[in-house]
């Protein structure tokens, strides 16, 4: 369906750029939607910033999702209230947990961005990229917690995703642009030819060249 994240990018900035207006900012999920999000933004000539997402895992299930913590300028948690209910996590666990995600976060930013001030997303059409989506649970709570910075318009771009997903994100976004809904839905990589994954320093890269591919650098 696609050569590989670039081609899905320019792909995905042609549709974008019929939908959104001037005064747009360009969020990408890292690693994976970062090359694809960097063509969204060139087509838009729009800045181009990430927003990091980590996982709360419960203490003895790391695996399962308590909630995330999403950055920014204000730092958003969202919770799980199901999972938290059902395993009586305390607020402290809670708290605990949010400042370690937090420190990883911190940790990701100044390694890619270095001293680099957040964008924020308010009062501008903020489109948030990745590329692809399964399940959703990453980009739901990246939109939650661009809402929160009362952007002008919120969308959502990704390359693929299952119907159902795109549907349910499509509540919460204002616009959803997703170029292929395919069914069944096996799994984003299997959408693409080439779909390597891509270490830190490819994200540190990527947003270098594109900083200095607008003119800023």
């Amino acid at each position: 369906m696609f050569d590989n994240r670039r081609d899905a990018g320019r792909r995905l900035g042609q549709r974008v750029a019929e939908l959104v207006p001037a005064e747009a900012v360009v969020f990408a999920l890292p690693r994976g939607g970062l090359p694809v999000a960097a063509e969204v933004a060139a087509a838009l000539g729009a800045p181009l910033d990430l927003v990091l997402v980590r996982k709360m895992g419960a203490p003895t299930q790391p695996e399962l999702a308590i909630g995330a913590v999403v950055d920014g300028a204000q730092p958003t948690m969202i919770l799980n209230d199901d999972v938290v209910a059902e395993l009586a996590i305390s607020v402290e666990v809670i708290a605990g947990a949010k400042a370690a995600a937090l420190a990883e976060i911190e940790r990701r930013r100044r390694l890619y961005l270095g001293d680099a001030e957040t964008t924020s997303a308010t009062g501008r059409c903020a489109i948030i990229v990745d590329d692809g989506i399964a399940t959703g649970a990453t980009a739901e709570s990246a939109l939650r917690a661009l809402r929160g910075q009362d952007p002008a318009r919120l969308v959502l771009a990704v390359p693929v995703a299952p119907a159902d997903t795109v549907r349910r994100l499509a509540a919460i976004a204002d616009d959803v642009v997703c170029l292929e809904q395919p069914a069944p839905f096996w799994a984003v990589g299997a959408h693409y030819l080439d779909f390597g994954q891509l270490t830190d320093g490819d994200v540190a890269r990527i947003l270098r060249d594109y900083d200095a591919r607008a003119g800023h650098g």
